[in-house]
């Protein structure tokens, strides 16, 4: 796709949660809900390339997980870090714009009156009926790999499962994004921290979102391409977490359609947990954060070998 100056467009799929959001709009600049530039400078791209520009899609993540394996047509998109050994040939991780949960991470939760008082309990008079995010999500892959156990999985939109918890459509769910902070306003009660057991368990962090690169991007574009547009991903991130008010201001463009950003307090916080310096650069304690995960999924019959992790940029 041709840009502006002849400059090719680079297609860069994201969830719609509040740190893949931030992370972006340098590269592109502030858009509003329509997809145009606001007025002012902001509005304007303030990592710009001499080679390329960007186009942002949002979507949930786990339909660009989907989209990642079966289509593989977007040249940078976020994927949850289960999805990465089933597109392992078509792309690279990139060293920053990952979210990793340092000791936290996704919650199961269930009604706050419900009588189990553990995980385990769940399991005491039949097989629960769990809601998660995609069964391609960490946080879907975590939960079996540290309940050692199945459970019926209810597949659904992530923004639909405290709501289906609270109904008692489910007996438990599994809560990404900001919903992982908010859950007791919403009458829910948290069982299990994953990020937080899985971090008892390995010592090391949870990795929970990557984004990738195509691999072919060097084939079109020229050698070297692929860790070219890496390093620009990092110059954003980088960007967007030291002109925090700038990116508090992009969210709250957007806070029709997600109320919990114009809290002030909530955004802050998650944004300190999942845009943190290893967002900037996993660095080693991400990949091996990552050969973990991705190792213990495989040996578990869980997902694909993950084989060699190479970062890019």
């Amino acid at each position: 796709m041709a840009g502006s100056g002849d400059r090719p467009v680079l297609t860069l799929g994201h969830s719609p949660d509040a740190d893949d959001m931030v992370m972006w709009w340098p590269l592109v600049g502030m858009r509003d809900p329509e997809g145009l530039p606001v007025d002012g400078p902001e509005g304007t791209p303030v990592i710009v390339s001499d080679r390329f520009s960007f186009q942002t899609i949002p979507d949930d993540v786990q339909r660009l997980n989907r989209r990642a394996i079966e289509r593989g047509d977007l040249d940078i998109t976020a994927i949850s870090a289960h999805a990465y050994p089933y597109l392992k040939d078509r792309y690279r991780i990139t060293r920053s714009g990952a979210s990793m949960g340092e000791g936290y991470g996704p919650k199961l939760v269930v009604q706050r009156d419900n009588p189990a008082q553990t995980s385990e309990a769940l399991f005491d008079s039949r097989t629960p009926v769990v809601a998660v995010p995609g069964v391609h999500t960490t946080a879907y892959l975590t939960l079996r790999l540290l309940l050692g156990r199945d459970f019926e999985v209810r597949e659904m939109l992530f923004s639909e499962i405290p709501g289906a918890v609270a109904e008692g459509e489910v007996d438990a769910g599994l809560l990404i994004h900001e919903a992982q902070i908010a859950f007791e306003q919403l009458g829910l009660r948290r069982l299990m921290d994953l990020g937080e057991a899985w971090s008892i368990a390995h010592k090391l962090p949870l990795p929970l979102g990557l984004n990738v690169l195509k691999r072919d991007l060097d084939d079109r574009y020229g050698s070297g391409s692929v860790d070219e547009v890496a390093q620009l991903l990092g110059r954003s991130v980088r960007h967007a977490r030291e002109h925090a008010e700038a990116s508090k201001r992009f969210l709250l463009l957007h806070a029709d359609a997600r109320p919990e950003w114009r809290d002030e307090a909530l955004v802050d916080r998650y944004l300190a947990m999942y845009v943190s310096g290893l967002t900037l650069d996993m660095g080693e304690p991400g990949r091996k954060a990552l050969e973990l995960l991705l190792g213990e999924g495989f040996r578990a019959g869980l997902s694909p070998d993950p084989g060699h992790i190479d970062l890019a940029g």
